[in-house]
């Protein structure tokens, strides 16, 4: 029977933790060469390589990132079972590590994830926001357990994972109190030259809001474009412009940033997903947020 020397094992857990064997040095009171040497030894024991060169640093290859995920399971038990020898509470909280596209409103990520805090197995959210393609490479990597975006992968990503509709909901027009007043009387023509807020050009989103407006023949005045939907909001409580908001969440837009509704946007359809590099969901915690995102945030259950 082969074994891992669990030694070689720490060295090369810190290094990856520490983020450099400089720093994995300090913390274990280790000389470089002597570190150094150990993880050789455990990359010639796996027949694999678990880093390599990026800049000045290390990055874990795609091998890498499978054992650091082992070792902090084999790690934490050891931690779990020092506190049962000691009296302490056991059990370890689970894991979900979640990618959430800068697309995906903030209100809808919290939405999404609010379910996880009310299972009965203890759960800690670890949250990760950047770019669909960023994410999307660190979900192919097992960096990330899933993914949230506005739109489904296509054939064009590099990136071997499926799409999990999570549901759907109309577009509502929202304003601060004086605009909503002032542009919800004839809507959607009082629209005409109003002044919006709108999320970035190239966004599903942007593409949906300009072919709506084109129907409806309309054409706003821009005021502002924005990445970030939180502070698009925070523009609009202003009194900058009008803006559109997913109506699943129009309640909490509204309570939080005091805009009220100026009319709903018929035809403007937002979409949401968990994209994940298993054909049938598995992690408890992705499953249920799956299952209570189609039962009560958007109301209808649909099928992967």
């Amino acid at each position: 029977m082969e074994w891992i020397n669990y030694h070689h094992l720490l060295y090369f857990w810190t290094v990856a933790k520490e983020g450099s064997i400089a720093r994995a040095c300090e913390k274990l009171r280790l000389a470089q060469p002597t570190i150094s040497g150990q993880l050789r030894m455990l990359e010639d024991s796996l027949g694999e390589k678990l880093f390599v060169k990026a800049g000045r640093g290390l990055a874990m290859t795609e091998v890498g990132q499978v054992v650091f995920r082992y070792a902090d399971e084999i790690f934490g038990l050891g931690r779990e079972l020092q506190d049962v020898l000691k009296g302490r509470p056991r059990g370890r909280p689970l894991r979900l590590l979640v990618g959430i596209s800068d697309l995906v409103p903030k209100l809808v990520a919290y939405r999404v994830l609010a379910p996880v805090l009310s299972m009965s197995e203890q759960v800690q959210i670890v949250c990760d926001e950047d770019t669909p393609e960023r994410l999307l490479t660190d979900l192919a990597e097992h960096r990330l357990d899933v993914v949230l975006l506005d739109s489904p992968i296509t054939g064009n990503i590099k990136v071997k994972a499926y799409n999990h509709l999570l549901g759907s909901c109309g577009a509502v027009v929202l304003g601060a109190p004086a605009l909503a007043a002032r542009y919800r009387h004839n809507f959607p023509r009082s629209l005409d030259g109003a002044p919006f807020l709108l999320p970035l050009e190239g966004s599903s989103l942007r593409r949906s809001i300009e072919q709506w407006f084109e129907e409806q023949g309309v054409r706003p005045r821009p005021v502002g474009e924005f990445q970030d939907s939180a502070l698009m909001k925070t523009f609009a409580q202003a009194g900058a412009g009008l803006l559109f908001a997913p109506a699943a969440i129009e309640k909490e837009v509204h309570d939080l940033y005091k805009v009220n509704r100026v009319g709903q946007a018929a035809g403007i359809v937002e979409r949401f997903y968990a994209i994940s590099v298993e054909r049938k969901l598995k992690h408890p915690a992705v499953v249920t947020i799956s299952e209570a995102a189609r039962d009560k945030l958007f109301g209808t259950k649909t099928e992967d």
